[in-house]
């Protein structure tokens, strides 16, 4: 089993027949940057983390710019991302919102309490 000493583990499943299932918070802030970076307009998570960087530089790095907190299996989370010229920061934070808190409720059984969206800069398209 990996070692779990440095980081925050929650159990989301527990079948005394079978045994636990584990995941840590690096996980779900993991599960947030990438459902965050597939939202059309969001340029890149703060750090200029993007879809396309994740093959280069692993899946950790899209955890940078997600803050998670979990309490009795209910997730609360912060995302700040960096935004593209054009499109309407409302309606992208809200579909960033609810892809995120789909994606988690989805692929770990936990309970989304809230999505907190920070827009931490607009940028431009380098071919205009």
């Amino acid at each position: 089993m990996a070692d779990n000493k440095n980081r925050n583990t929650y159990t989301i499943y527990d079948d005394n027949t079978i045994g636990t299932v584990q995941i840590a918070d690096e996980v779900v802030a993991i599960i947030a940057g990438l459902a965050a970076t597939e939202v059309e307009g969001v340029d890149s998570m703060v750090g200029n983390i993007t879809n396309e960087l994740v093959a280069k530089l692993g899946m950790k790095n899209l955890a940078k710019g997600v803050k998670v907190e979990v309490k009795d299996n209910v997730v609360q989370v912060r995302i700040v991302l960096n935004i593209k010229y054009g499109y309407n920061i409302p309606d992208t934070s809200k579909a960033v919102q609810e892809r995120v808190k789909g994606a988690i409720e989805n692929m770990t059984g936990l309970e989304v309490s809230g999505v907190d969206v920070g827009i931490a800069d607009v940028v431009l398209d380098p071919e205009k």
